[in-house]
């Protein structure tokens, strides 16, 4: 049965049936768990993990949950290390270089990584008067490569029909750390405006220039702070800033929840990169057509092993990685940071991988 036909709606009902048919419960608790694990990695999934560890430790007691939001490349980095760091989160899978360096980490164990936070990225800006700003892909690229400076250019006008845009100069806000982001932000300009936009997709932001903020925060900061600024950011942290409707075949589109969701529905899984039992890497689709699907967005992944060193930490590791992608967790991820639950093939798909943890 094809992925198109779920709703968002729906999908918290159909993920506790995917989930419990693989026989793992909707919370992932467990009244004999004990332990502390650490975390560190995507600042986009800051607002998920949150209510992810608050809901965990009110249902575990004995357990303590840390996450620190270093950035994507950050997180991959510790958890690589090893060290305090046991698990990671990240807007871009383990890239062909890391992979075997994330594997052996987790020997004599599997490595884990799956996908478990699926957000629009809002284009945001601070623009005084404009309060509904449209960019096609572009226009879009032409502004972060700077080749458009102010925002009465005729490019910016001709997606703006009958706004009055002043002459206020732009300042484009990128994140100056390694961030996945930044990589799915930049496979959406390589893609969509292939053209214009001639560097490859990478978590470092590869235009010299400009203004740079360390992690989701300080974007979001920065754009706040001065008019005339625009950035791009988890949609989750957008808050009272501008949000561009990006153009999908002839309509300008607003991030939402559901546009990122029909936007994965389409998406391939990566076999470069899903190298490894329990290892899964999915490219996504750039250039939807139909309106419905978001283009902009990122797949969080979740990164652990099969087996730590101590038994507590891969009980507590197993417990927290089966609660996140339960219907539970992922509703808790939806209002706390507005995100779409992962699709229930998706969650069925994973499910051994989460088994083989401890097993």
């Amino acid at each position: 049965m094809s992925r198109k036909s779920w709703l968002v709606s729906a999908a918290f009902a159909l993920l506790a049936v995917a989930v419990a048919a693989c026989g793992s419960s909707s919370s992932g608790s467990s009244s004999g768990l004990s332990g502390d694990i650490a975390g560190a990695g995507s600042s986009a999934q800051q607002a998920a993990q949150e209510a992810w560890i608050a809901k965990f430790q009110d249902q575990n007691s004995g357990v303590n949950v840390s996450y620190d939001p270093v950035g994507s490349g950050g997180g991959r980095d510790q958890f690589i290390a090893g060290g305090a760091t046991d698990f990671a989160g990240s807007d871009s899978p383990f890239d062909a270089e890391e992979l075997p360096k994330a594997a052996a980490r987790c020997a004599p164990g599997e490595l884990v990584q799956i996908p478990d936070y699926i957000s629009p990225i809002a284009i945001v800006y601070n623009l005084s008067g404009v309060d509904n700003l449209q960019l096609s892909p572009d226009t879009t690229a032409k502004i972060f490569k700077q080749e458009i400076t102010t925002w009465d250019d005729p490019a910016i006008k001709a997606d703006n029909p009958g706004v009055d845009l002043p002459s206020t100069r732009i300042t484009p806000v990128n994140r100056s750390d390694e961030s996945g982001t930044t990589a799915n932000f930049t496979d959406y300009l390589h893609e969509a405006a292939p053209s214009v936009w001639t560097f490859d997709p990478d978590g470092v932001w590869p235009v010299k220039g400009g203004e740079a903020a360390a992690q989701t925060s300080g974007v979001i900061q920065a754009v706040k702070a001065g008019d005339g600024t625009i950035g791009y950011a988890d949609h989750s942290q957008a808050g009272d800033l501008g949000v561009a409707k990006v153009k999908v075949g002839n309509t300008y589109v607003a991030p939402s929840a559901a546009g990122a969701a029909a936007d994965f529905d389409q998406s391939q899984k990566d076999p470069a990169l899903s190298q490894g039992k329990f290892v899964f890497a999915y490219t996504v689709q750039r250039t939807p057509t139909d309106p419905s699907s978001y283009p902009v967005l990122l797949v969080s992944y979740l990164m652990g092993c099969t087996k730590y060193d101590s038994a507590d930490t891969t009980s507590v590791v197993d417990g927290y990685f089966k609660y996140i992608v339960s219907s539970e967790g992922q509703q808790a991820a939806a209002e706390n940071a507005g995100s779409a639950p992962l699709p229930p093939g998706i969650t069925k798909e994973v499910q051994p991988a989460i088994a083989a943890i401890g097993g």
